[in-house]
């Protein structure tokens, strides 16, 4: 059974290539249940423990896949990811393992890949300014995978400490792309044409009255329903999609709050990725706001898994 690691499965997961996949993979039918989530009590007294994710995806006579993944908030106060994840990759038809991949590394490349591919049929076509809210270690893949289908020329970045903010634009800045840190959440959020976001935060961060028209809004951290990363007047003001309709109701936390508070309906979700081909993914006028909220999907998994063993998704 082929087993790759992190470096390897890297080399082998070319981001243009990967969100050209998921387009691929979106437009065909796949099973995909709904993502279990498991809560793990803390082994530490007054830690916050942690969560279990069991994730799979197949299709009829192709592939099967199941992800696994941990989350640990306190791994932070560690030195160590929030996130750890094993991909295993198995024959369909037969059941027979194939390959074993870095879980962590498939999720960082296929999640800013999906992003990605919101943003080109979400985002202005001249965006050019982004704004990363969070420096953990899905920032780079976000800012790298939009700047694939936007003109992206100046970053923004900011986190809780400011000093991870300017370490982090240090390391990404090149000729082509200016990036700084940032200690001023709002002026950035008012700045940028796309603002992404990818924090473990249980308290909106970026404001709905902050917001301009023709925005869009990447909204990647939260995935439970106790998590969010804006406010309900931000879910209000813009027209709202989703990577599944069915894993994002039953576990965005911004989408699933203001629901309950009355803020939107169900119906408000105006398009999944699954409707790209259909033409409903797309947003309604140029000044509209837009937002996308990820909380994962495994058919993303697989298509990933797919490309790095040059399988057709």
């Amino acid at each position: 059974m082929l087993e790759l690691n992190a470096a390897a499965l890297a080399a082998r997961l070319d981001r243009r290539s990967l969100i050209e996949a998921l387009d691929a993979a979106f437009r065909k039918p796949c099973t995909v249940p709904l993502r279990r989530q498991y809560q793990l009590e803390s082994a530490q007294p007054g830690g916050s423990g942690g969560t279990l994710l069991v994730m799979p995806a197949w299709r009829a006579g192709g592939a099967l896949g199941i992800k696994l993944v941990t989350v640990f908030p306190d791994n932070a106060l560690r030195g160590l990811p929030a996130v750890s994840a094993s991909y295993l990759l198995l024959d369909a038809a037969t059941g027979e393992p194939r390959a074993i991949l870095d879980g962590a590394e498939l999720t960082l490349r296929r999640t800013g890949a999906a992003s990605a591919l919101a943003a080109r049929a979400l985002a202005a076509p001249d965006a050019a300014r982004l704004t990363m809210v969070g420096t953990g270690r899905l920032a780079p893949h976000l800012i790298e995978s939009h700047a694939l289908v936007r003109p992206i020329r100046e970053v923004r970045i900011w986190g809780r400490r400011a000093d991870q903010a300017r370490a982090l634009a240090a390391s990404l800045a090149t000729t082509e792309l200016s990036v700084e840190g940032t200690d001023d959440l709002g002026a950035a959020v008012r700045w940028a044409d796309i603002i992404s976001c990818a924090t473990l935060s249980r308290q909106p961060l970026v404001r709905g009255a902050w917001l301009r028209a023709g925005q869009h809004v990447d909204l990647v951290g939260a995935f439970t329903p106790e998590m969010c990363e804006v406010d309900d007047e931000a879910i209000a003001r813009a027209e709202l999609f989703v990577d599944t309709r069915a894993g994002a109701l039953e576990e965005s936390g911004e989408i699933i709050g203001a629901i309950a508070r009355g803020i939107i309906n169900a119906g408000a979700v105006a398009g999944e990725l699954s409707e790209i081909g259909a033409g409903r993914f797309k947003r309604s006028r140029p000044e509209a706001i837009t937002v996308f909220k990820s909380v994962g999907c495994a058919l993303e998994d697989l298509a990933a898994a797919q490309l790095a063993l040059g399988l057709a998704p």
